[in-house]
C-alpha cells in the first residue's frame, strides 16, 4: 500500500531540506519504499505535467482517509489513464475574494453564524479555515474625470522622433507654470533636469506616491482620484463598515481596503507565495478565488483558477474542491513574436487558437522554446484570459525567468534559494535545457510567436478577432450584417449618415464608428508594463507632434495598482496621457464592469438621434453589448496604444496603414508608425521604471492601509447587528429551511417556463452588474425605500442585500427571451398573459406556488459573473434548467445552489422535440440519483421526453439533496 493510518511507518516521508535542515516538507519521490519509487513513482512523476504534480503533492499532504482517500492520490499518479474519469479533491492553500463577489460570501459566513446559533450550534465555530484575502476593489465608480488636469499648459513640443534612451521631463515655457492646479508643489523647480541616474528613479518612486509631472517634485494625488475616493467611501460606507467587522470578528480573514489595487493583481503582486511556509513546513502555494482572473497566478507558477462564492465558502470551511481529473492541453510555444505585437495581441492569437483546440474544462500548460522567451509580465498576462477561452486555468511552471522576476519584486535571496531548492526537490522546477525531459500531455497544441499581428477584439464577444488592418473593413461589414452577434443591420442607404452636435460651443461630426468611450484599463490582460508603458510612450509622441483627442469622447485611465501610477509617472510619461484626456480616474474596476459615467447627453441624443453605431475601445477582458453604455453599441478590447490610437482617430473606420491619424503642429499627417514606440524604447524604459522599489512601497500601502479605513468604525459583536432599514447589506433567506437530515429530491410538477433563451446566454446577462437602470425592479424596490436615483449605486456595490439582487437577475437589456422577440428583461407571466419584468413574474409564479423552469440553448452560462448568476434564479424560483450544454463553471453552480442542470439529449432541442415554451412541464426524481442519470419529463400537452441530469459523481448529488453546498456547510456545525 502506497498510504497507511497514522503512527503507521509508512507514511510519506517528511524531509528536511538539503542545506536548510530547518525546513521540512512531504518529499513524494520517497512513497512506498525504494522498490517502488524506483520500478514506478519516479518515472511516473519525470512525465506528470506539473500542474498535476500540485494537485498530486496536496492530495499527499491532506490525505486523511475520509475528505481525502488514498485512491484519490493514486488516481491522481495515474493521471494517464484517469483523466476525466474520475473526480478529485484539491485543498488549495489559500482563497481570494473581491468585494464583489467577496460580501455574499462573508454575508452568507455572517447569516450561517445566525443560523447555528438559532438551531442550537455555536456560532464561533463558523470561521474560514483557511487564509482568506479580501481585496475592495470592485467600488470604485468613474464620477469625476478630465479635471483641472485637461486645462494645464501643453507638455509637449519636440521632435517626436528623438531618440528615447532616457526620457526627460516635458519640456515648458520658460515661466514657471504651477503644478496643474496642485498647491503640494515647492514651488518652481528645475523642470529641464535630465541628469538623473536611474538610481535616482528608484529614489523618487521609494519616496514619492507621486510626482509632479512638470517638475518632479512631490505633490498631492490627482483632483480626479480624491474625488472619486471620497465618493466611493461615501456611498459604500456600510460595505466597508462589514468588511471591517468581518476582519475583526472571523479568524483568518484579512481584508485589503479601497485603493490599493485591483484583487487580480494584488493577488499576483503581494499575497503571491509561490512556496509556502508554515511553522518551517513547506508546500506549494495555489490558491481560488470568487474572481475568475484568479488564474493570473498561474503565470507565476502558482496553481489557481476562479469558483464561485459557492464553492469558495465551502473551501473556507475546510472542504476540498472537487474537480474530475482534468485533461491538460501542452500548449509548445516556439519562436518569437513581432515587435509591434504587443501582450495582448500574443493573447488573443493564443485565446483564438486554444478556443478552436476546444480546451473547455481542461487545464493548459506551457512548454517549448517560445516559453523563456516570455516575462512574466507576459505569462500572467496569458494565463489570465484563460476564462475567455474556456480552460480551467493556464499554468506556467516555474522556472529560472520566474526566479529572476521575484528577485525584483521583494523576494530575498535567501527566501528564493529555499523556494528554489525546494521545487526541484519535489520536481515542480521547469529546466530551461532542450535536454530535459517534457512531461507527456493528453494533446499537444504548436502556436509560433513569429506569427503573431496586432489584433482588436469584437464588436460584442471577446474570441471575436479582427486583424487592424482589416478594422475598418470588418466594421463595415458589421454595419451589414443582420443583427447578431456581430451585425447591427444598418440600411446601406444610411451607413455614411452625420449627425451634427454641439459641445462645449464647438461643432462636432457624429457617424458610424465614432468613439465615445475610450478607456485604458491597467488589469486583466494588461498587468503587462510594457503595453502600458507603450500607451504612455504612444501618447507622448502624439502631444509633441500635435495630435489631440476630441473632448466629448469618455477617456479615462484606471490603474490596477499604485504600481502602475509609478511607472508612469516615473518614466514621464503620465501628463502626456492626461494631456489627451486620459486621467487617473482611481483605483479598481470601473469601465470593464460596466462602471463608466454616463456621456453627455448632447452626444447620448446625437447617438439616439441619428440611431449611430457608437463605439467604446478599452483594454479590458468584456465587451459584451450594452455593457459599457446602453447607447454605446459596438465595443471593442484593445492594447492600450491601440486605445490611444484610436481615441486620437476619433473612429474605428480607419485604416492606420493608409490614413493618418490626425495633422501636427507643422501641417504634415502624422500616422500611427510615426508614432508607435519601438520594443527597444520599451525595455529602456522598462528597466528604469519597473523596479524593485515599487512593489516595495506598494506592499508597504498594502499593509499600512489608508487614512479613511484606517479610521472607520465597525462593530465587534459575534454576530452582525443587521440593521433592518440597510439597503446594503442583508440576511439572506438560504438558511431559512436549515434542517440536519437532508430530504429526497423532490418532483418538479407543473412548472412554467420563466424564460426561454437561445445560445451563448452569459453570466453577464443572468447576473445583476453595472448601475442600476432607473426603470428596472431593483430601481422601485430602492425607491420604496426612500432613496434617489443617485443614490442606487451600483449591482456589484448591493451584492450583499439579495432583495436588490434577486430583481437585478436577467435584468440586462440585452437578454434575448424568445417569448418577447427583441432584447430586453421581460416576460411573460402566462397564467394572466402579462408581459412583466422578470423579477415581476417570478414573484407573481412564486406567490402562486408554480414552479419555474427555465430553456436555453447551447452554452448556458458562459462568462465571469458566477456566483449571483446562480443564487438569483434560485430565489426566483428556479428549479431547473434545461439546456442543450452548459458552461462547467456554471452547471456546478447551479447545483451549489440547489438548482438541477438538465440537457438535453444528443441531437435534441426544444424546436426538433416541438416545444414552444408555453407548456407546463413536470419532472420527477428518482429517490436514488445517480451521476449521468436519464430522466422523464412530461408537458401539459402529453408529450414525453428524456434530459439527462448533469450530475458528475456522488458529491454533486449530495450537495443537491442538502438544498445546496451552504445548506450542507452549515449542517456541519449542528
Amino acid at each position: 500500500l502506497l498510504f497507511h493510518p497514522p503512527g503507521s511507518p509508512y507514511q510519506p516521508v517528511i524531509e528536511a531540506l538539503g542545506n536548510y535542515p530547518q525546513k521540512k516538507f512531504y518529499n513524494v519521490s520517497k512513497l512506498g519504499g525504494a522498490k517502488y519509487v524506483s520500478r514506478f513513482l519516479c518515472f511516473t512523476l519525470d512525465v506528470l505535467p506539473y500542474s498535476i504534480r500540485v494537485l498530486f503533492e496536496s492530495s499527499i499532504r491532506n490525505c486523511d482517509g475520509f475528505l481525502v482517500k488514498e485512491t484519490d492520490a493514486m488516481n491522481i499518479l495515474d493521471w494517464k489513464m484517469k483523466q476525466n474519469n474520475v473526480e478529485v479533491p484539491f485543498f488549495p492553500a489559500r482563497v481570494v475574494l473581491q468585494d464583489f463577489t467577496g460580501i455574499p460570501a462573508m454575508v452568507d459566513f455572517a447569516a450561517m453564524r445566525e443560523a447555528v446559533r438559532n438551531a442550537g450550534g455555536d456560532p464561533v465555530k463558523v470561521n474560514p479555515a483557511c487564509p482568506t484575502d479580501l481585496t475592495v476593489d470592485h467600488s470604485l465608480q468613474i464620477d469625476f474625470s478630465k479635471c483641472a488636469i485637461q486645462n494645464a499648459p501643453n507638455p509637449g513640443g519636440g521632435d517626436s522622433q528623438k531618440p528615447m534612451a532616457k526620457l526627460s521631463p516635458p519640456r515648458v515655457q520658460s515661466r514657471k507654470p504651477p503644478c496643474r492646479a496642485q498647491t503640494g508643489c515647492k514651488g518652481p523647480c528645475s523642470a529641464g533636469d535630465t541628469s538623473r541616474s536611474p538610481g535616482q528613479f528608484s529614489a523618487q518612486i521609494e519616496n514619492t506616491p507621486l510626482l509632479c509631472p512638470f517638475h518632479l517634485q512631490p505633490v498631492p494625488e490627482p483632483e480626479t482620484v480624491l474625488k472619486n475616493q471620497e465618493m466611493e467611501f461615501g456611498r459604500n460606507r456600510e460595505r466597508l463598515q462589514f468588511f471591517k467587522w468581518s476582519s475583526k470578528v472571523f479568524k483568518n480573514v484579512s481584508i485589503i481596503p479601497p485603493e490599493t489595487g485591483m484583487a487580480h493583481q494584488v493577488n499576483l503582486e503581494y499575497l503571491s507565495r509561490v512556496v509556502f511556509e508554515v511553522k518551517d513546513f513547506l508546500y506549494p502555494d495555489s490558491v481560488v478565488g470568487t474572481d475568475s482572473h484568479t488564474t493570473m497566478v498561474n503565470g507565476l507558477g502558482i496553481l489557481g483558477w476562479g469558483v464561485g462564492g459557492i464553492e469558495t465558502e465551502a473551501v473556507m470551511l475546510g472542504m476540498p474542491v472537487t474537480l474530475t481529473l482534468p485533461e491538460v492541453v501542452g500548449c509548445e510555444l516556439t519562436g518569437t513574436a513581432s515587435p509591434l505585437a504587443t501582450s495582448i495581441d500574443i493573447v488573443l492569437s493564443i485565446t483564438k487558437q486554444l478556443r478552436q483546440a476546444d480546451v473547455a474544462g481542461k487545464f493548459v500548460e506551457f512548454f517549448g522554446s517560445g516559453v523563456s522567451q516570455l516575462s512574466v509580465a507576459d505569462r500572467t498576462t496569458i494565463a489570465n484570459m484563460c476564462p475567455e477561452y474556456g480552460a480551467i486555468l493556464s499554468f506556467f511552471p516555474v522556472d529560472n525567468v520566474t526566479l529572476n522576476h521575484l528577485k525584483h519584486t521583494g523576494f530575498d535571496k535567501a527566501k528564493l534559494e529555499v523556494m528554489e531548492a525546494y521545487l526541484k526537490a519535489v520536481k515542480l522546477f521547469r529546466h530551461d535545457e532542450s535536454s530535459s525531459r517534457e512531461p507527456e500531455y493528453s494533446q499537444v497544441v504548436q502556436i509560433s510567436l513569429s506569427s503573431i499581428v496586432p489584433y482588436v477584439s469584437g464588436p460584442k464577444r471577446s474570441q471575436d478577432r479582427v486583424a487592424v488592418n482589416n478594422m475598418k473593413s470588418d466594421f463595415q461589414a458589421c454595419l451589414n450584417e443582420k443583427s447578431g452577434v456581430k451585425g447591427f443591420q444598418i440600411p446601406a442607404e444610411k451607413q455614411n449618415d452625420i449627425v451634427p452636435v454641439q459641445y462645449e460651443g464647438n461643432e462636432y461630426k457624429l457617424s458610424h464608428g465614432c468613439i465615445v468611450v475610450a478607456a485604458v484599463i491597467s488589469c486583466t490582460n494588461n498587468c503587462n508594463p510594457s503595453v502600458m508603458l507603450a500607451a504612455g510612450l504612444l501618447a507622448k509622441k502624439a502631444v509633441e507632434a500635435g495630435l489631440v483627442v476630441k473632448p466629448y469622447i469618455r477617456t479615462s485611465l484606471s490603474p490596477g495598482s499604485g504600481m502602475v501610477t509609478h511607472y508612469l509617472s516615473s518614466s514621464g510619461v503620465l501628463p502626456y496621457l492626461s494631456k489627451l484626456g486620459f486621467e487617473v480616474v482611481g483605483y479598481g474596476c470601473s469601465t470593464c464592469v460596466g462602471n463608466t459615467a454616463p456621456l453627455p447627453e448632447a452626444i447620448r441624443n446625437a447617438i439616439k438621434q441619428g440611431d449611430i453605431v457608437a463605439c467604446g475601445v478599452l483594454s479590458g477582458t468584456k465587451n459584451f453589448e450594452g455593457r459599457l453604455c446602453d447607447c454605446v453599441r459596438a465595443n471593442y478590447l484593445a492594447s492600450p496604444p491601440l486605445v490611444v490610437a484610436y481615441a486620437i482617430a476619433g473612429t474605428v473606420r480607419i485604416d492606420f496603414e493608409t490614413e493618418p491619424l490626425g495633422t501636427g503642429f507643422d501641417g504634415k499627417s502624422i500616422y500611427l508608425r510615426d508614432i508607435w514606440p519601438t520594443r527597444r524604447e520599451l525595455h529602456t524604459v522598462e528597466e528604469e521604471c519597473v523596479i524593485s522599489s515599487m512593489f516595495k512601497e506598494l506592499k508597504e500601502k498594502m499593509e499600512k492601509g489608508n487614512k479613511r479605513w484606517n479610521l472607520l468604525e465597525a462593530p465587534e459583536s459575534i454576530l452582525f447587528p443587521w440593521d433592518l432599514k440597510s439597503t446594503y447589506i442583508r440576511c439572506p433567506s438560504f438558511f431559512d429551511k436549515l434542517a440536519k437530515e437532508p430530504v429526497s429530491p423532490q418532483p418538479i410538477e407543473n412548472a412554467h417556463v420563466l424564460l426561454y433563451l437561445g445560445d451563448s446566454v452569459t453570466t453577464d446577462h443572468i447576473s445583476p452588474a453595472g448601475s442600476i437602470a432607473r426603470s428596472s425592479a431593483a430601481a422601485k424596490y430602492l425607491t420604496n425605500k426612500g432613496l434617489t436615483p443617485r443614490e442606487f449605486n451600483s449591482y456589484g456595490a448591493r451584492r450583499g442585500n439579495d432583495a436588490v439582487m434577486t430583481r437585478g437577475t436577467f435584468a440586462n437589456i440585452k437578454l434575448l427571451n424568445k417569448f418577447i422577440g427583441k432584447p430586453a428583461p421581460k416576460t411573460i407571466h402566462f397564467p394572466s398573459g402579462q408581459t412583466l419584468d422578470v423579477f415581476e413574474a417570478a414573484d407573481l409564479y412564486q406567490k402562486e406556488g408554480i414552479p419555474v423552469i427555465i430553456l436555453a440553448g447551447k452554452k448556458y452560462g458562459l462568462g465571469s459573473s458566477r456566483d449571483w448568476a446562480a443564487k438569483g434564479p434560485f430565489l426566483l424560483g428556479v428549479k431547473a434548467v434545461l439546456a442543450e450544454s452548459y458552461e462547467k463553471v456554471h452547471k456546478s453552480q447551479l447545483i451549489g445552489i440547489g438548482i438541477a442542470p438538465l440537457q438535453f439529449l444528443p441531437g435534441e432541442n426544444p424546436s426538433t422535440l416541438g416545444l414552444t415554451g408555453r407548456e407546463q412541464f413536470s419532472i420527477l426524481f428518482p429517490p436514488e440519483l445517480s451521476p449521468g442519470m436519464t430522466l422523464d419529463i412530461k408537458t401539459s400537452t402529453g408529450k414525453v421526453f428524456s434530459a439527462i441530469a448533469l450530475f458528475e459523481n456522488d458529491v454533486e448529488i449530495t450537495l443537491y439533496k442538502y438544498g445546496g453546498s451552504l445548506n450542507f456547510v452549515a449542517r456541519r456545525f449542528l
